[in-house]
């Protein structure tokens, strides 16, 4: 979509600043980049608004870590049940979720009665969502007992086989020895316990993985403790303590028991059960939501990957190594998922779907979109980029997500809800305005934006960029949408 009459020379900007500072052609494209996201501000000015009820710890996983069950895996790039609840309501048609993590909108939705559908590419996603529906539907008093078990023999210390744990070249040397060899004792002893039981011991094995390593998470990669001897880590990073193999896993144990017991004498295990269903797609949405039928869904309340550069590969390669993904397969995952790493290529959209033609188009008209892709090209030339990928992650990125809006069109019904959170990202001094540039897209599309509510709290850009360009607070906001 274009913004006719570009009311270049009229909106003023400060005398210093990243324009001052940027030089030559570059001030002219940063400016006319500024001058468009301003007009595209005032079209959605009416409907833009601040939250002062969304908070960080709301729109992140912060406020889960002490839900039952939704705190037991710390899945960082998800938001909070707090938030799903508040734009699910009871009655409004199936629910999808084609970026689902671990679940959170999937559990809400079941919970209020409304049959969930989720669409999740990584094999840890689909993990943590399988183990809480085992636990909150099947499990049994004698399941529990046996956990309970588990805990006060600590048969595993005795053991003397071991099960070896399967490693990526990014985990080797992941764990202090000790804590290793008590992992892998663990692993050989729960492999004879009946499949219930042996399926979430191994989920509490994934759930530990980071306290009891040299490892954290950290954005884009693993960031790893000096006391790791890794030659190519951090020589000063310390990540504190780092827990022992038992410590963890009996807390992690008793956590898992501790809220199955609250399920179960609060009469909610056998609500629980009682609760719509859940369906799990295993598969990139990319490939996935085309095989949904139309006019399907009442309400999407998703979270898509951010154009961050963050690897999820990467940031989950322990928990993705001890799930048997190999260096192929890991590879396959970072070149299906969403592009939002510098190492995604090109995915050929229209040969994929030629239905996709007029999500492409979308892209293409975006005015915005096409000024800072331009930018970044410019600056790649230049050599001014850290990372030579980044113009092509920030294409493929918004060419991809425009065909995601248009299956997501297809398959809601008429009067949906459609709500996406996401952040706004800022590269070589270009403030991407990812918000205006999806609603743009949603709009051309078929979606119609009725809001977009803006944390009170904007997000800082990176040390780097405030050094180069100077500080600018970067919004986060969660879009509503209607079908």
């Amino acid at each position: 979509m274009s913004m006719q009459g570009h009311l270049f020379g009229v909106v003023p900007f400060p005398a210093g600043g990243v324009i001052a500072r940027a030089g030559g052609d570059f001030a002219s494209e940063l400016r006319t980049i500024e001058i468009l996201e301003k007009e595209w501000r005032a079209h959605f000015a009416a409907r833009m608004k601040q939250d002062a009820t969304l908070t960080r710890q709301i729109v992140s996983f912060q406020a889960n870590k002490e839900e039952p069950c939704y705190r037991w895996f710390k899945y960082k790039e998800g938001f909070s049940a707090q938030l799903a609840h508040r734009f699910l309501k009871p009655g409004a048609g199936p629910v999808l979720d084609p970026f689902a993590g671990s679940g959170t909108t999937l559990f809400a939705a079941s919970e209020l009665g409304l049959p969930a559908t989720g669409i999740e590419l990584l094999p840890i996603g689909q993990r943590i969502i399988a183990a809480r529906l085992l636990i909150e539907r099947e499990f049994s008093e004698n399941d529990i007992s046996i956990l309970n078990e588990w805990i006060s023999h600590k048969s595993w210390e005795k053991a003397t086989c071991r099960l070896a744990l399967p490693t990526l070249r990014i985990t080797r040397g992941a764990y202090p020895e000790e804590n290793l060899a008590a992992l892998e004792r663990f692993r050989a002893c729960a492999a004879s316990e009946a499949p219930n039981v042996r399926s979430i011991l191994g989920f509490a094995l994934l759930c530990v993985l980071e306290l009891i390593s040299y490892t954290r998470k950290d954005g884009q990669y693993l960031r790893w403790d000096h006391r790791s001897g890794r030659r190519h880590g951090e020589q000063t990073f310390n990540k504190g303590d780092i827990q022992s193999f038992a410590a963890a896993i009996v807390r992690k144990l008793r956590e898992i028991i501790d809220d199955w017991t609250i399920l179960h004498h609060g009469g909610l295990l056998e609500h629980a059960r009682k609760n719509a269903p859940i369906t799990v797609l295993a598969g990139s949405c990319l490939d996935e939501l085309p095989k949904l039928p139309s006019g399907t869904f009442g309400t999407v309340v998703t979270s898509p990957p951010y154009c961050n550069r963050y690897d999820y590969t990467r940031t989950y390669a322990l928990e993705l190594a001890m799930l048997g993904v190999d260096e192929k397969a890991l590879c396959q995952l970072r070149q299906t998922m969403l592009s939002c790493t510098v190492e995604n290529r090109p995915k050929d959209l229209q040969a994929a779907n030629p239905a996709w033609k007029k999500a492409v188009a979308a892209a293409d008209d975006q005015d915005l979109l096409q000024h800072i892709l331009q930018y970044l090209e410019k600056q790649k030339k230049a050599g001014l980029l850290n990372n030579q990928g980044i113009p092509r992650m920030v294409r493929g990125y918004f060419y991809e997500m425009a065909c995601v809006l248009q299956e997501l069109r297809r398959v809601v019904t008429t009067n949906a809800t459609v709500v996406f959170v996401n952040d706004n990202v800022r590269y070589s001094g270009a403030v991407i305005p990812v918000d205006l540039i999806l609603c743009a897209m949603a709009e051309d599309l078929g979606l119609s934006v009725q809001e977009i509510l803006v944390l009170p709290t904007a997000k800082g850009n990176s040390s780097q960029q405030m050094g180069a360009h100077g500080r600018e607070p970067l919004r986060k906001c969660a879009y509503v949408w209607k079908g």
